[in-house]
Parts: structure tokens; C-alpha cells; sequence
């Protein structure tokens, strides 16, 4: 199987393939933290007793799909870094935006659904008191994703 050659990947248009990947992701984020998420919790979601495990469920599925949408940014930077002489500001932001996929995938929904797991099915559930830093951490992390997301999206369109 031979390499692909440089004319092989300016073939694609790796500035519009960019635009349409973020959009998409910046749009399903907002989508779901400001409507999906504000319905569950007026619904009494977070009453329930698996609750924890819904969440998570959720999460993960989305979590993949926002790797998905960041590694395929991070390559169309990194495309037109070589091909183009992007400005490092467009690689540097494509670099946060993976960082904090990666921290929400892999540390900040793990801690959220085993803090809010309820073991005793006895008790009620409620929410446990480190949830609240949790959730603090995972709100400054989607305003910089959204801040970084609009700022790439302003720089490339």
C-alpha cells in the first residue's frame, strides 16, 4: 500500500472539513448542556436512584463523539500547518480543545458517576457534596472549550 502523497491530502479541503467538524461539536455541546441536560434536571432526573448511571451512559457516548470531533480538528490543523503555514494560534487552540476532551473523557465523568453511584439501595439518593466541585470543574472546562471552539471557528471561517 503505497503513502499518501502531499497532493493526496490538499485534495481535501481541510478548511472546510474544520469548520464543519466544530460547528457540529460546539453546536451538540451547547445543545446538550443547555437544553438536554436543564430538562432532565427540571424532569427530577437527578432524584432518581440510577441517575449516576444514566448520566454516565449519556456522557460516555457523548464523550466519544467529542474525541471523534477533536482528534479530526487537531489532524485538519495539523494538514494545514504543514500544507498551508496555518498561524500556531489555530494549532494551539486545536491542542486545548484534545487536552480537555481528554480530561472530560477520561478523569472528569469517571469521578462524577462513581461520586454520584448510589451503593446503598436503602437510602435515598442524593447528591454527594464533592458533585458540586465536580461540576464546577466541568463548567470552567466547557466555557474554555466553548471559548477555544468560537475562537478556531472565528480564525477559520
Amino acid at each position: 500500500m503505497a503513502l499518501a502523497s502531499k497532493a493526496d491530502f490538499r485534495s481535501l479541503n481541510w478548511r472546510k472539513s474544520l469548520v464543519l467538524v466544530l460547528a457540529f461539536w460546539l453546536s451538540s455541546s451547547i445543545l446538550l448542556d443547555f437544553v438536554v441536560m436543564p430538562i432532565l434536571f427540571a424532569a427530577g432526573m437527578m432524584t432518581q436512584p440510577d441517575f449516576a448511571t444514566a448520566g454516565y451512559g449519556i456522557f460516555w457516548v457523548f464523550n466519544r463523539l467529542e474525541l471523534l470531533c477533536a482528534a479530526s480538528i487537531l489532524t485538519a490543523v495539523l494538514v494545514r500547518q504543514q500544507s498551508e503555514n496555518a498561524p500556531p494560534i489555530s494549532l494551539m487552540l486545536a491542542g486545548v480543545l484534545f487536552t480537555i476532551t481528554i480530561a472530560c473523557a477520561y478523569f472528569l465523568s469517571p469521578q462524577m458517576s462513581s461520586l454520584g453511584l448510589n451503593l446503598n439501595w436503602f437510602e435515598p439518593a442524593h447528591i454527594p457534596a464533592g458533585m458540586n466541585q465536580l461540576h464546577m470543574s466541568y463548567w470552567i472546562l466547557e466555557a474554555c472549550k466553548l471559548l477555544a471552539g468560537g475562537w478556531l471557528l472565528r480564525r477559520e471561517f
